[in-house]
């Protein structure tokens, strides 16, 4: 059976580079990987999700309502809006850090995620919870939030398939030279930071 993750958050989170990030490190092993990709307004701070199947099984790119074994969730109200996909005893793994949508802000709407972050506490067994503003204050930089996630999803448990070796590995051959090292650390950090 292919192994289900749902990756989600809004545009400039990294996103997309760690859906991309987890397959080349899954193809790398050999294993079959099919994916698919929604970045609607991603420019504009919009939705983006990307499915990802590991393993044998998979007939197409896209997860079932209420299968997939991880949600790794990069900001609280996209946690929320994709937890239809979860299955029952799937692992999410959140950031509980919020970013503001436009149109909260355009309403004056004071949107704090912390309602969010109570919904899915109370719905979600398996819930690792991640304070990305002070992972990334820990890094130094905000634009390694995404493999921190990477990192957190690792120390709960939830990619047996894979070693940090095999992502770092991925780092390497897909991220820029000039990032690598502080994507190496994030990885690291995040693994200690949330074990």
């Amino acid at each position: 059976m292919a192994y289900n993750i749902l990756l989600t958050g809004v545009g400039g989170q990294g996103t997309v580079l760690a859906s991309k990030l987890l397959a080349a490190a899954s193809m790398a092993k050999g294993l079959p990987v099919m994916s698919a990709e929604t970045i609607g307004m991603a420019q504009k701070g919009g939705s983006v999700f990307s499915h990802l199947r590991i393993g044998e099984g998979a007939k197409n790119p896209m997860i079932r309502r209420g299968t997939a074994d991880l949600l790794l969730a990069f900001e609280p109200a996209e946690a929320v809006r994709m937890l239809p996909y979860l299955k029952k005893d799937g692992v999410l793994v959140v950031n509980a850090s919020p970013i503001m949508p436009v149109t909260a802000a355009l309403s004056a709407t004071n949107y704090t995620g912390r309602e969010m972050m109570d919904y899915l506490k109370e719905h979600i067994k398996q819930i690792h919870v991640v304070d990305g503003e002070a992972a990334v204050r820990a890094i130094g930089n905000p634009k390694a939030l995404n493999v921190i996630m990477l990192g957190a999803a690792f120390a709960a448990g939830a990619l047996p398939f894979l070693t940090e070796e095999d992502v770092i590995a991925a780092i390497r051959a897909h991220v820029k030279p000039k990032y690598c090292a502080l994507n190496e650390r994030a990885l690291r950090y995040a693994r200690e930071a949330f074990s």
